[in-house]
């Protein structure tokens, strides 16, 4: 099994903060702002919108980064 890497950023622990920014979802998965914004805007990152403001729930994005697999 190839050694998986670990992010740098962890996520909050969902009880700490409910949401995080796109921008730092993409820094938890290793992706620029721009690459963040655009995989939230097709759905590949979980978001919700509160006025302006978009928002990652991050029980949202931990249980997808949890099923995801490595092929």
């Amino acid at each position: 099994m190839p050694d998986l890497l670990v992010p740098t950023n962890p996520l909050p622990d969902p009880g700490q903060r409910a949401t995080i920014t796109v921008e730092e979802a993409g820094a938890f998965l290793g992706v620029s702002r721009t690459s963040a914004y655009a995989a939230a805007h097709r759905g590949e990152i979980p978001t919700i919108r509160i006025g302006k403001k978009l928002l990652v729930p991050v029980a949202r994005l931990r249980a997808m980064v949890e099923t995801e697999h490595v092929s």
